[in-house]
């Protein structure tokens, strides 16, 4: 499900602002193609299928081979698997396992789209669950859990952000930097709601950090985010310690990635969800046709709303009934569903509705242009790491909820190769200026059900990690190719 991006929202003839237009003019062509309603005359249903077809063999790819991916894994997996991986109970599980992960990945889709990398995400991620672990565990005294050096330390760092935030007139970043300090250095009893709060404002910390010494510095994203992967790797080492654990045991922490809403939550969330989804894609429809302006056809706009509520429902549904029986019984939609469905709206509503989504596609498409447009690149690509953190921060709770503790591997490794495999699988594109948040979402539950049907299947970690590799590569493939005929085709 993806929302409609915006097309031009006047005549032709209408005069628009430099910046304006050079961020339409590098707005990706996946994302001006997602919906069939993209040319600059209205046309039928038949016409916009054939229009989109058209696209399809020029190169402009957007999600669909990580859809026809994701079908055909499910049709694998449910024919070698079918006593085990269809289960109610299993395939709930599967939202669960993979949210954390998909929530870090929609963050790099922002990085991402400007032609960057954050390396760090993962590393950064397992920071601030630690960061969240030690008060806890430590009863709210970090000082105490901390030392003191470490702990001023901490704090001198924390300054220096929202000084550097300051300076790049990222405002929200100095805000959520400053409430950082005042957390830590007042301190509070232990809270898990304040422990998590302070977890997604440590995150933002790191982003103000990574922003400035890539896009005020000029230093390559690659090279420090690499670097940063490795320190906060350390920086993880020195709070926990090495071989420790820190125990999450606290029942609101742990209910967010394995607890479930009540069956009437579940239909509120439905009724919510679905509802707000079909008001905002008629009203949007019935508004452009009153405008005069290029609209979807309206059969193909009541066949994709349709289609969402029909699927939505039983979906809902499903997750309703009882998925454990003979056993303690378990049921409802998973709380980490509403958490992803939020973090997605918000997302595209943020790179398609807004000014400041507008200019992150123009700095991906084209830098140089965007800059000559009047676009602040400096503050775009320094943002884009503040609001990636952000959700490795919220991803970090997710995946600490979901396995009860933080060690110090937290973020390492296969959670960082996952998420940016998540982003890129579903057709983000590493080269800049061409994805959306719903693609991450995409890849990652395709990543999330390789995992979880290989390991059903009993299939060693070396397979597991074959096959991950192989899809990574072909979804890299996939971008280069397609971009290539896009090329060919425009010219």
């Amino acid at each position: 499900m993806t929302a409609p991006t915006e097309g031009p929202e006047k005549a032709q003839t209408e005069q628009k602002s430099p910046a304006t237009s050079a961020a339409e003019r590098a707005a990706p062509a996946s994302s001006r193609a997602a919906d069939f309603g993209i040319d600059t005359t209205a046309k039928s249903t038949g016409e916009a299928i054939r229009g989109y077809l058209v696209s399809l063999r020029s190169g402009d790819l957007g999600a669909l081979p990580a859809l026809l991916g994701l079908l055909a894994l499910f049709i694998l997996f449910t024919a070698l698997a079918p006593d085990t991986f269809p289960s109610l109970l299993n395939l709930a599980n599967l939202l669960q396992q993979g949210a954390g992960q998909t929530i870090i990945a929609m963050g790099l889709v922002f990085v991402l789209l400007t032609g960057e990398i954050d390396l760090a995400a993962g590393t950064a991620s397992g920071l601030t669950a630690s960061v969240m672990a030690l008060h806890l565990v430590s009863n709210g005294n970090l000082l105490g859990a901390m030392g003191t050096p470490v702990f001023l330390l901490f704090a001198v760092v924390i300054v220096v952000a929202i000084v550097l935030a300051v300076l790049l007139k990222i405002w929200a970043g100095a805000i959520a930097s400053a409430g950082a300090l005042l957390l830590l250095v007042i301190g509070f009893p232990p809270n898990p709601w304040l422990e998590m709060l302070l977890a997604v404002l440590v995150g933002v910390v790191i982003g103000c950090l990574t922003g400035f010494l890539v896009a005020k510095v000029g230093m390559p994203s690659f090279v420090v985010t690499l670097a940063l992967f490795i320190a906060w790797q350390g920086v993880i080492l020195q709070l926990i310690g090495d071989g420790g654990t820190l125990g999450l045991r606290d029942p609101v922490i742990a209910a967010v990635a394995n607890g479930n809403l009540s069956t009437l939550g579940s239909w509120i969330l439905f009724v919510v969800a679905a509802g707000g989804y079909a008001a905002v894609m008629l009203n949007r429809q019935v508004s452009r046709r009153k405008l005069g302006l290029v609209a979807q056809p309206t059969g193909l706009v009541l066949i994709k709303t349709i289609a969402v509520v029909v699927l939505a429902a039983v979906a809902t549904y499903l997750l309703t009934v009882n998925r454990s029986p003979g056993q303690l019984p378990i049921s409802g939609v998973p709380y980490v569903v509403p958490l992803v469905l939020v973090l997605l709206v918000a997302g595209t509503y943020v790179l398609d509705r807004t000014r400041f989504g507008r200019h992150v596609y123009a700095v991906g498409g084209n830098r140089e242009a965007a800059r000559r447009a009047g676009i602040d690149v400096v503050r775009i690509r320094a943002a884009v790491f503040v609001i990636s953190t952000a959700f490795a921060a919220i991803g970090a709770i997710v995946y600490s909820s979901k396995v009860g503790s933080v060690s110090p591997s937290a973020g390492g490794g296969n959670t960082l190769l996952f998420a940016v495999g998540g982003a890129v699988i579903g057709g983000t594109s590493l080269f800049g200026g061409r994805g959306r948040i719903s693609n991450a979402v995409i890849g990652g539950a395709v990543l999330a059900m390789v995992n979880n049907g290989l390991g059903l299947l009993g299939q060693p970690a070396s397979v597991v990690f074959l096959v991950n590799g192989i899809v990574l590569l072909l979804a890299a493939g996939v971008d280069v190719l397609s971009r290539r005929r896009s090329a060919v085709a425009g010219r």
